[in-house]
Order: C-alpha cells, then sequence, then structure tokens
C-alpha cells in the first residue's frame, strides 16, 4: 500500500441491470483496450487494478484516491462517454466493493441466475493485472475468497443446476421456437468463448447435423469443429451461408457489426441471434420481413422452471458468501495495525542506533556484532507483544492503535481500506 496518500477500494462499473446492449457496447473493452488501460493505470500510480469486460458488463475493480480515476480510465479507452458514465453506473467503495464482487463471480448477480462463466473472466483478468504488477495483496487475496465461494457455492448448492448461461438460453430459444430443429440449417458465425458454448449445446440439445461454423481464424472455427465432426466454412462464404442458413447465431467480437441488410438475399424464413457486445447485427436487417432478429438481452428475458428453482437456493450461496467473506473481512481488520507495528519497529530501531552510536565512542572494547544481535532480538520481541495484543484484541484494536500512537510519537498512516 502505498503511505503518502489515501486511496480506497473501488468497485466501478454498468451491468445489464440499467444499461442496455447498445450503451454496454459503448463501454466494451476490447483486448488492446484493456493492455493500454493497465499500462496508464500504472503510469498513473494505480496500485491494483482489475478488469472485466463480458457481454452483461464493464467493471474495474482497484485502489484511488477517487473514483473518478477509474472512471476516467475507462472512458478514455471506449466509445463512452462520462456523461453516459453515471446514468447508469455504480461505484462502489471499501467493503461495498468487495461485497459486489463476491456476488458478481458468485452467480447472483449475472443476467441469467446462476450463470458462472463471468469467474473464469476474473481469473483471467487478475493473472493479466499480476504480471502487469497491478495486483497487491488485498486484491489478490480478494480474488481467491471469490474463487473459493464460486466453488462451494457450485459444489454445495443447485444455484447453477443444468447450463444456464446465454449460450444455453440462446439454444433454448432455438428449440422453444423452431419446429423439426434437427433438419434446419444452422450457422454459427464466431468461435470465442460464447461460440464454443453455444456450440457444445446446440449439438447436445438438438441432435443436428446441419451446422456450419465459420470464423475470420479459420483455424480456431476448425478446433471447436473437429471435436463435435462440424462444417467449417472460409469468412469469404459468409454471404453464402447466411442465406443458406434457416438459423444464423452470431458471436463474433467485433467493434463494428459483422452482419447487415445487404448481406441478407434469401426470401425463406431466417432466425439470427445475436449473442455478440457490442452488437455485432446491424439493426437494418429487421427491415426484411422474413427476417427475425433476437438480441442477447432478450434472450436473458426467458424463464424456465430449471431457474424458478433456483432460485431458492439463493440463501444458501449468501449464507457461503457471508461465511468466506467474514474471513476475508478478519484478515482486512488485522491489516489496520501493521503499519502501526512497523512505525513502532521503525522507532525502536532508531533509539536502537543512537544509543549503540554513544556506546561506540565511550567504550574501546565495544562488541558492534553482539550489540546488534541482542538490541534487535529485543526490538523483534517488543513488536510481536504489540502485535499479538492487537490480534487478540480485535474490539478494542482501533483504541489501543491510537494509544500505541500517542505513545510513540508515531506519524498518522493515510491507505484507507
Amino acid at each position: 500500500m502505498q503511505q503518502n496518500r489515501t486511496t480506497y477500494f473501488y468497485a466501478i462499473g454498468l451491468s445489464y441491470k440499467k444499461a442496455d446492449a447498445e450503451v454496454r457496447g459503448h463501454f466494451s473493452l476490447s483486448d488492446t483496450a484493456k493492455q493500454n488501460v493497465l499500462k496508464q493505470a500504472k503510469q498513473n500510480g494505480i496500485e491494483s487494478l482489475i478488469l472485466i469486460s463480458t457481454c452483461n458488463r464493464t467493471e474495474l475493480y482497484g485502489f484511488a484516491e477517487h473514483p473518478y480515476q477509474l472512471i476516467h480510465l475507462l472512458c478514455e479507452n471506449t466509445k463512452g462517454t462520462v456523461e453516459e458514465f453515471q446514468e447508469v453506473a455504480y461505484i462502489h467503495k471499501n467493503k461495498e466493493a468487495i461485497n459486489h464482487m463476491f456476488r458478481v463471480g458468485s452467480g447472483l448477480d449475472s443476467q441469467i441466475l446462476g450463470d458462472f462463466e463471468i469467474i473464469s473472466q476474473l481469473k483471467f483478468s487478475a493473472r493479466a493485472s499480476k504480471k502487469e504488477g497491478l495486483l497487491n495483496s488485498y486484491t489478490e487475496r480478494l480474488v481467491n475468497s471469490v474463487i473459493q465461494a464460486s466453488k462451494r457455492i457450485k459444489n454445495e448448492t443447485e444455484l447453477s443446476s443444468g447450463a444456464t448461461s446465454v449460450s444455453f438460453a440462446s439454444v433454448q430459444y432455438i428449440m422453444n421456437t423452431i419446429e423439426h430443429i434437427s433438419k434446419k440449417n444452422i450457422l454459427l458465425f464466431g468461435t470465442g468463448k460464447i461460440g464454443r458454448n453455444t456450440c457444445e449445446n446446440l449439438v447436445k440439445h438438438t441432435k443436428n447435423s446441419h451446422i456450419t461454423l465459420i470464423n475470420r481464424t479459420k483455424t480456431k472455427a476448425e478446433e471447436v469443429a473437429g471435436k463435435f465432426n462440424l462444417i467449417v466454412k472460409d469468412y469469404e462464404n459468409l454471404e453464402q451461408e447466411i442465406n443458406a442458413s434457416d438459423i444464423v447465431i452470431v458471436a463474433t467480437g467485433a467493434q463494428n457489426p459483422t452482419v447487415y441488410k445487404a448481406l441478407i438475399t434469401t426470401d425463406k424464413p431466417l432466425l439470427v441471434l445475436d449473442l455478440s457486445i457490442p452488437k455485432n447485427v446491424n439493426e437494418d436487417i429487421r427491415e426484411h420481413s422474413n427476417v427475425t432478429l433476437v438480441h442477447l438481452d432478450d434472450l436473458a428475458k426467458i424463464t424456465d422452471d430449471t431457474l424458478e428453482k433456483r432460485k431458492a437456493f439463493i440463501p444458501d450461496a449468501e449464507r457461503i458468501i457471508a461465511e468466506i467473506m467474514a474471513e476475508f473481512n478478519a484478515w482486512l481488520d488485522t491489516l489496520k495495525f501493521v503499519p502501526t507495528i512497523q512505525a513502532i519497529k521503525h522507532k525502536l530501531t532508531n533509539f536502537k542506533d543512537s544509543e549503540l552510536n554513544t556506546q561506540r565512542k565511550k567504550l574501546d572494547d565495544f562488541n558492534e556484532d553482539q550489540a546488534e544481535l541482542i538490541t534487535s532480538n529485543i526490538i523483534q520481541k517488543i513488536t510481536n507483544q504489540f502485535a499479538h495484543h492487537l490480534r487478540e484484541d480485535s474490539h478494542t484494536s482501533d483504541e489501543s492503535i491510537e494509544l500505541i500512537k500517542k505513545i510513540f510519537q508515531l506519524e498518522e498512516t493515510t491507505t484507507n481500506v
């Protein structure tokens, strides 16, 4: 922690709750943008920062003197503006920010209850931040605690029973909407994480052997297709394959639409599902009377019996979160006296150095090594005693810290977590 300024732990961002798909698209962080944010954060003296950008949310978790520092980083590297952010955003501070990360990582804050895909994003983002030297002990321990909660909720409750995610909801929608699904031609455009998950659900639930994959990088599509023995076509064949399909699922990660009105020339009914943020299907395809366009926000509104049953496990999930969050907060409470212990040790070391210097001048046979060893051991024992008292007496630790500061005339610490 930096000691020369007061910093707080913030969670700032926006999600499906107040921001529609178009607005979320404005704040979506590409891989390049994420790297730029981390680089700029380091240059601006931010000591710890984690970025999450999915189809449902964009969030920054980090230490700052003021949340605007994080908001500015986000807006500088996306199409979003500060004014737009203020209309739909949330800002959580310290323990509220901790609680928010737990709910997000546990699937309680997901657009589809129990969707745990976000936890892998959190892990990946933490690793990326650590690589850049932007993951301090506080944030790393918090992320590990959230991962622990997520695992326990998966193992001890049925909050995530069955496959519940945007990819599963899309397949469920297709099966509920389209008759004779096993005989329809399906095109999956984009084989990133959502595309891969959607493909797996398609194969598993539709029993359809007419699934074609297209990806800008063909080798990635071939990797996915190989697992399920599916057809892969070149990106150049996109228009042809769209018009030969009954269902098109778009899960690309482009910043601009990849499917638009001019690509569609077929007259037969065509269902197009856009699972991308920002939107990768232009709204102008609705001008074709034979085309039905469904976005992931529409899919998330679909609730079935499985989802309804999951709500019964929310209290169990919240109990697990409360247990692990209490453990994290207990660890956090021990941090508040660490600067005081360090300051005591520094003060006593100054006393020692001054006294040794005096004795060195007085005594001709002064044993430097022995004096250093004895005094250092005494200082360690004294500081250990203070640390033990503060750790064991948590109810009065704040008062004890203030008394110790007064007795030893210690400077105030300025980091607030």
